[in-house]
C-alpha cells in the first residue's frame, strides 16, 4: 500500500507517497530498513533537571550501563589530530562569559536532505527535520547533550564573542525581532552579531538550500548569563535548557568528532578545510574526593564491599581507587560542573546503583527527643486560640509583599522599603513594612461577605537592610475589624478588650493604651494609640483614615491594631494571682470626671494606684461622653475587706483623697454617686 511520511508516523509531511530511494527489493518489510519500530524507556528520574549530563542520550545510556553491569560502548568520532597542518579559523573569545568556544571549517557539501533514519529520530524526539546540516546539530544536541550551530561560511569569517555597550534589535532564525542589551553574550562575525551566545542563532547566516561550506560552532557559556538572557528575552530554546544547567565544556571537541564523523559517513565527499581552533577560557577545578569503609558504613548504614563499590563508580564514569582502606575518587568532567563535589555526594551515587529496595529496614538507633516549643511559637497558638475561639475573628494568609495597585486604589501610600529584584509583576515588586494595608485589601475584598466580621494573622514585615545587607525581619500581629452595624466607638473599645485579653490571658498584665501620633497614611489622624506592655512599646492601635474607609465602604467603621509577637513574648509574665474572695459586702462608688482635652485614663490611673489605698480593689471605665466641649469619663470603684465589712466614712475618706489628686490634674468631679 502506498503511505505518506505522516501516514507511517514517521514525520508530518503529508505532501504526499514516501518515495523511497534506497535499492531494496520490492516487498521487503520497511521495519528492516528503516528504524520505525522504536523501543521506549520510561525514566522516572528526579534528579533530571539538575543533572547536565542526563539531557542527552548518552548520558541516559551511561546510567543504564552501570544499573545493569553492562560497558558504555563509545561513540564514533572522527579523529580530528589529523587536520593540525591546516589553518586554522580567525577567532577570539572577548567575554568571560564564554568559558569555551570549539570550531572548525568544512567544504564541498553536497547533501542537503538528511537520511531517513535520522529524520525519523529526530521525529520521535519531537523535533522536525529541517535541512541536513541543521539537522546533525539537533540530532548530536539530543545524542550527547551537547547543542552545536553551523553558520554558512560565506557569511561567517572572523568570530569574535563578546557583548556590546548600546542595545539593538537581531533577527534570530524564527524570523523574530529581539531586542538584545548590552548583558547578552552576542556570536558575531567580526562586528556583526550573527547569533545569540547558548540560545538562538541569526536568520541571516543560517544553513540553506545552496549552503555547501560552514563553520561549526561548539561552544560552552556561562549558565547565569544564559538564563537571565532567556528570561529577557523570553525566549528559552532546546539549547538554552541545556546550557542553563552548566554543561560540561570538555564536550565541546568530542562533539565536534561526532558530527565530522556522521557527516562523512553521509556525505563522503564533505572536506575539512581548517584545523580544529579551541579557545578554553575557564575550566572547571579538578574534584578529588577520599574517604573511608566507615564513611560508607556510617552513611548507609549497611555493608557495601568495596568490590561493589569500586564497580558502580567506575561504571558512572568515576576514576575510583580503594587502598589500605581508602577510597580515592576522581570526578569526571560531567559531573563536576554542579552536581558531585563532596563525600556526601558519592555516597548517594553508590546508594542509587546498589538499589535503595535492598536496604534492609531497621528501626533507627537516635534517640528521639520531644521538641521544646519557643516562648514566641507559644504565645502565637495561644494567640491563635484567644482570637478564634473567644472573638470569632478569622485568620488569614497573605504574602511578604505589598500589592501597588490594590494599595493606590484605596488611596494608601506605596512607602519606600526594600524591592524585588527582577521581580515578574511590577505590582508586587516592594516588601511590605506593616501588614495593616494588606489586611484593608483583603476587608475590600470581603466587604460582601458579611455586615460584621474581623480578621487576623501572624505574619512578617521587612524594615530595611542590616549592615550585613540583609532584611530585617520583624514578625507582627495584625488584627483588623469591621462592621456595618457597630458605631466606631463600639468597634474601637471592643479592639481595645481583644489587646487587653491577649495580655491578661497570655502575660497576665495590663496594657496601657497611650496617645500616637500617625506615620502611615492609613492611620486616623487623630484616634491612635501605642499598645505598652511592661513598659514597653509593642504596638499600634487605631482607627482608619477617613480616606481609606471611605474607599473601602463608607457605611462601614473599621479599627485595626499591629503587636510585635517577639516584643509581646519578651515582655514579663506575672503569672497568676489568686485572691480569696471576701465574705463581706463590697462597696461599689462611680465618679464622673470632666477631662481636659489632654488627659487619658493612663493620666488618672496615677492618682489612685501606689497611694497605698489596700481596700480599693478595682477599677473601671463603665462610660464615655465627648463632644467637642465635653470630655467626660464614669469610673466605677470597688472596695472591699476580707476582715471587716467597711464603713461609708472611711470609703469616702480614700474618695476623697483621690478627689484631690484628680484635682491637681485639672480633672473636675461635678457629682458623685454611690
Amino acid at each position: 500500500m502506498c503511505c505518506g511520511e505522516s501516514e507511517i508516523g514517521i514525520s508530518d509531511d503529508n505532501s504526499g507517497i514516501m518515495e523511497i530511494t534506497d535499492d531494496v527489493p520490492l516487498g521487503t518489510d520497511i521495519k528492516t530498513i528503516y528504524d520505525v519500530d522504536d523501543i521506549i524507556f520510561e525514566v522516572d528520574n528526579k534528579s533530571l533537571t539538575n543533572r547536565p549530563d542526563l539531557w542527552g542520550h548518552y548520558g541516559i545510556a551511561r546510567e543504564f550501563a552501570a544499573l545493569a553491569g553492562r560497558e558504555l560502548k563509545p561513540l564514533d568520532v572522527d579523529e580530528l589530530s589529523v587536520y593540525d597542518d591546516l589553518p586554522s579559523v580567525d577567532m577570539k573569545i572577548e567575554d568571560k562569559l564564554c568559558k569555551r568556544y570549539s570550531t572548525i571549517k568544512v567544504e564541498n557539501i553536497s547533501r542537503s536532505i538528511s537520511p531517513v533514519n535520522i529524520r525519523i529520530r529526530l521525529y520521535y524526539c519531537g523535533m522536525r527535520a529541517i535541512n541536513f546540516l541543521a539537522d546533525l546539530t539537533n540530532y548530536l544536541m539530543l545524542e550527547m547533550g551537547q547543542p552545536m550551530h553551523a553558520f554558512d561560511s560565506r557569511k561567517v569569517e572572523k568570530i569574535r564573542i563578546k557583548r556590546f555597550d548600546t542595545p539593538f534589535t537581531f533577527k534570530t532564525l524564527d524570523g523574530v525581532e529581539r531586542n538584545i542589551d548590552e548583558n547578552t553574550l552576542m556570536i558575531c562575525n567580526d562586528n556583526t552579531p550573527v547569533a545569540i551566545a547558548g540560545i538562538m542563532g541569526g536568520l541571516d547566516s543560517e544553513i540553506v538550500e545552496d549552503t555547501t561550506t560552514l563553520t561549526l560552532e561548539s561552544a560552552n557559556f556561562d549558565a547565569a548569563s544564559v538564563r537571565k538572557s532567556t528570561v529577557r528575552l523570553s525566549h528559552r530554546t532546546d539549547a538554552s535548557m541545556r546550557y542553563e544547567k552548566s554543561l560540561d565544556p570538555e564536550m565541546t571537541v568530542p562533539a565536534i568528532g561526532r558530527f565530522l564523523y556522521l557527516l562523512k559517513k553521509y556525505d563522503s565527499g564533505a572536506k575539512v578545510v581548517s584545523r580544529l581552533t579551541d579557545e578554553y577560557a575557564e575550566k572547571f577545578p579538578p574534584v578529588t574526593l577520599s574517604f573511608d569503609q566507615s564513611f560508607v558504613d556510617r552513611y548507609t548504614g549497611i555493608k557495601i564491599d568495596s568490590e561493589t563499590i569500586i564497580k558502580t563508580l567506575t561504571g558512572l564514569g568515576f576514576k575510583a581507587v580503594y587502598e589500605n582502606g581508602k577510597y580515592t575518587v576522581d570526578v569526571p568532567s560531567w559531573r563536576i560542573t554542579k552536581d558531585v563535589t563532596m563525600n556526601a555526594d558519592i555516597i548517594e551515587e553508590i546508594t542509587r546503583i546498589y538499589g535503595y529496595d535492598n536496604f534492609e529496614v531497621n528501626t533507627t538507633r537516635s534517640p528521639l527527643y520531644p521538641v521544646r516549643m519557643t516562648a514566641v511559637k507559644t504565645n502565637e497558638e495561644k494567640m491563635k486560640d484567644l482570637l478564634v475561639k473567644r472573638f470569632a475573628l478569622h485568620e488569614v494568609h497573605s504574602y511578604v509583599w505589598a500589592y501597588n495597585d490594590e494599595l493606590k486604589a484605596l488611596g494608601i501610600e506605596i512607602e519606600p522599603n526594600i524591592k524585588l529584584a527582577n521581580a515578574t509583576n511590577p505590582n508586587i515588586e516592594t516588601l511590605r513594612n506593616s501588614m495593616i494595608p494588606t489586611q484593608l485589601c483583603q476587608i475590600k475584598s470581603n466587604v460582601s461577605y458579611a455586615p460584621e466580621f474581623g480578621i487576623f494573622e501572624i505574619g512578617r514585615v521587612i524594615n530595611g537592610v542590616d549592615e550585613n545587607g540583609l532584611c530585617i525581619e520583624h514578625k507582627k500581629l495584625a488584627v483588623t475589624l469591621f462592621s456595618k452595624t457597630s458605631d466606631i466607638k463600639t468597634l474601637y473599645f471592643r479592639l481595645r478588650d481583644i489587646i487587653a485579653a491577649l495580655a491578661s490571658d497570655i502575660k497576665h498584665a495590663e496594657p496601657e493604651f497611650v496617645r500616637a501620633e500617625p506615620s502611615h497614611s492609613y492611620e486616623h489622624p487623630v484616634n491612635l494609640n501605642k499598645i505598652i506592655l511592661d513598659g514597653r512599646d509593642i504596638g499600634i492601635m487605631g482607627i482608619v483614615h477617613p480616606v481609606v474607609n471611605k474607599n473601602i465602604d463608607k457605611k462601614a467603621n473599621i479599627v485595626f491594631a499591629e503587636i510585635d509577637v517577639d516584643m509581646f513574648a519578651e515582655s514579663k509574665d506575672n503569672g497568676i494571682v489568686y485572691d480569696e474572695p471576701s465574705k463581706y459586702p463590697s462597696i461599689d462608688y462611680d465618679l464622673s470626671l470632666d477631662l481636659p482635652k489632654d488627659i487619658f485614663y493612663s493620666d488618672l490611673r496615677k492618682c489612685w494606684e501606689n497611694k497605698g489605698f489596700d481596700i480599693l480593689k478595682g477599677t473601671g471605665v463603665i462610660d464615655t461622653y465627648d463632644t467637642d466641649t465635653i470630655h467626660r469619663m464614669t469610673v466605677r470603684f470597688e472596695f472591699s475587706s476580707n476582715e471587716r465589712t467597711l464603713s461609708s466614712a472611711e470609703v469616702q475618706e480614700i474618695i476623697n483623697k483621690i478627689i484631690s489628686n484628680l484635682n491637681d490634674i485639672n480633672v473636675v468631679v461635678p457629682n458623685m454617686i454611690q
